[in-house]
């Protein structure tokens, strides 16, 4: 006879991240069976789950081996390897988020995939309590600094969506906020570096999209130094796991460090 009961996945390979983190903090870790080399997030996660991709390259053959019932990829960038687990008969879900909303929601869809709803409605409202927090405090500032986010640095690109609604959020002015609403890298890029010392930043925060920050090479471009973030030492660094990953992290940690900067930013301006 046909079984016709619907079912809630039980072994889910996860592409990026987010996704990860999210079915941790939603008490579902135990139906993860594959994460991406790049997973730092939670801890433990890099340490009991099996790496089966990078971000643009997954080993097809080792996802199959594991029987997955569902594979979570992100982006327009994974789509070839989505294609290629498609077309060997998987199930994949491809979330395209980009904004702070979309962060809420893809935890709130994500829940009711796995059987979380009420965990994941807990978790979004948590969430929007602490941005909510943030924006009174970013609301409050007397002195708001113009930052400048480097997403990379070769060719120079600002920050994606949810970044810079975050840097808003928290008090700050992004000041390539126009390029937020284009989902990909390639329409971000800065083509002319001298644009940046036009705007003068009093901020610059940099997340190399999985590399480590040199404030010495950004220092050294020519013409920077006249740039109020340069000239007074006003550049950081916050880990792209932190900030670039369109998930929990990035509405937690990722608030909590710019809160800082500008914090220290708007102190130092009072004195």
């Amino acid at each position: 006879m046909l079984d016709l009961q619907p079912s809630l996945p039980r072994r889910i390979v996860c592409l990026t991240e987010e996704t990860v983190e999210t079915l941790y903090l939603l008490g579902a870790d135990e139906l993860i069976i594959g994460i991406s080399g790049f997973t730092v997030r939670p801890k433990e996660a890099r340490k009991t789950k099996p790496q089966i991709s990078t971000y643009l390259d997954a080993n097809i053959e080792q996802i199959l081996a594991l029987k997955p019932d569902v594979v979570l990829a992100w982006s327009d960038l994974q789509a070839d390897i989505c294609a290629n687990l498609m077309r060997a008969g998987v199930e994949v879900i491809g979330f395209n988020h980009r904004s702070v909303q979309g962060i809420l929601s893809m935890m709130l869809r994500l829940g009711a995939l796995v059987g979380k709803q009420s965990e994941a409605t807990h978790l979004v409202t948590k969430l929007q309590a602490g941005l909510q927090d943030a924006h009174l405090r970013g609301e409050g500032r007397r002195q708001k600094p113009r930052v400048y986010f480097e997403e990379w640095y070769d060719p120079l690109i600002s920050g994606i969506c949810w970044v810079s609604e975050v840097i808003e959020l928290c008090g700050g002015v992004d000041i390539f906020a126009e390029n937020r609403h284009f989902p990909d890298a390639k329409r971000r890029i800065i083509a002319d570096p001298d644009e940046i010392i036009r705007r003068k930043p009093d901020i610059i925060v940099a997340s190399w999209c999985g590399k480590m920050f040199k404030p010495e090479r950004l220092i050294a471009r020519e013409g920077w130094q006249e740039i109020p973030a340069v000239a007074n030492g006003w550049l950081f660094e916050i880990p792209s796991p932190i900030i670039l990953q369109p998930g929990p992290a990035a509405l937690t940690e990722g608030v909590e460090r710019l809160l800082k900067i500008f914090d220290e930013w708007e102190a130092r301006q009072a004195q």
